[in-house]
């Protein structure tokens, strides 16, 4: 099995030693992605839905490195420190897909890196 690394300077860096994704065997495995802003460093955490969507943005940036979309995701899972944030969350993340959607598991977590409130992880298949 070989195995492909897939990085790009319009989503975060890795604050630890892992890969934004990897992609082997026909399938892209999205690392966590929390609400920093690419260009500047911070966290966008002003508000429960820009946070989101920073995370959907910054999913987004690993998924067009590797030449997919949100259509190709197959599988998420979303952590939240709280589950009071569930609608909120699901409301944004929802807007990224267009029917067909992904399987998924949301679970409220301790706590999170940088005391974030969302983090999400993707699996995506290279071929629909």
């Amino acid at each position: 099995m070989s195995k492909q690394i897939i990085q790009t300077d319009k989503a975060p860096a890795p604050i630890g030693p892992y890969s934004q994704a990897v992609k082997a065997n026909g399938m892209v495995f999205l690392s966590g992605q929390v609400a920093f802003v690419p260009a500047t460093g911070e966290l966008e955490t002003s508000s429960i839905p820009a946070e989101t969507h920073q995370v959907m943005k910054n999913l987004q940036s690993v998924l067009e490195e590797a030449k997919l979309s949100f259509e190709h995701v197959v599988k998420t899972s979303i952590f939240l420190s709280d589950m009071s944030l569930f609608a909120q969350v699901n409301e944004v993340y929802g807007t990224y897909f267009k029917g067909d959607y992904p399987a998924r598991e949301t679970v409220a977590v301790k706590g999170l890196p940088r005391g974030v409130n969302v983090e999400i992880s993707m699996i995506a298949v290279v071929e629909l």
